[in-house]
This record gives structure tokens, C-alpha cells and sequence, in this order.
């Protein structure tokens, strides 16, 4: 198991759980902003394990397949169920983002003054 995965699923369930709109409103004192945050996180989350998968199952692939060959590896199967039981990357977001663990700015508004 690679060390993202680990950080990110460790003692996160796969279940939705409510959160109050309130505490995600207090972070930074919009709910459209921490929602937009918590978003670009997930994002983020997401581009980074499907990367990670797909170099994962790249050493499986054969690139002359015909049908003939195609055959089960019980090895692909377990990292993809792998995957598969990961919390989605917006609960891992959403996590991080109460836990303060997320970096963001606001970008300058007197830029253009």
C-alpha cells in the first residue's frame, strides 16, 4: 500500500457522515468558498490516485493482446478492489479540510484598485 493511500484512508470510513454547515462556514467564513475548497481538494485526491492506479496496473498490461491471451491476474483484481474500497476523495477532502490540513489562500481583491 502506498504511503498516500495510507495517510489519506487512515481511520476515515467509507460512510457519508453529516456535517454541520455551520463548522465548514466557520473555516473560512463562506460556505460557497470552504465548498469550493473542499472541491479543488478532492480534485486533487482524485487525479492523484488514478495516477497511482493506473502506473500500478501499467505493470500488468500487455500490449499485444489478442483474445486468446486475455486471461485473469488475480493481482490487478486485488489492487483495483483495493481502490475500490478507498473513501471517495470527497470525504477524504472534506476531512482534511475540518481538520485543518488544507492550505488556501484568498487571492488579492485590491489587485486591480
Amino acid at each position: 500500500m502506498s504511503k498516500l493511500r495510507r495517510q489519506l484512508s487512515a481511520g476515515i470510513t467509507n460512510n457519508v457522515e453529516t456535517k454541520s454547515l455551520n463548522d465548514i462556514k466557520n473555516k473560512t467564513g463562506n460556505i460557497y468558498e470552504s465548498i469550493a475548497i473542499i472541491g479543488k481538494r478532492a480534485n486533487q485526491i482524485n487525479i492523484t490516485l488514478k495516477e497511482e492506479l493506473h502506473n500500478k496496473l501499467d505493470e500488468f498490461a500487455s500490449h499485444t493482446d489478442s483474445l486468446e491471451e486475455i486471461h485473469e491476474n488475480k493481482e490487478q483484481i486485488e489492487i483495483s478492489r483495493a481502490y475500490e474500497r478507498m473513501p471517495n476523495p470527497a470525504l477524504l477532502a472534506t476531512q482534511e479540510f475540518m481538520e485543518e490540513k488544507v492550505y488556501f489562500r484568498k487571492g488579492d481583491d485590491e489587485l486591480f484598485s
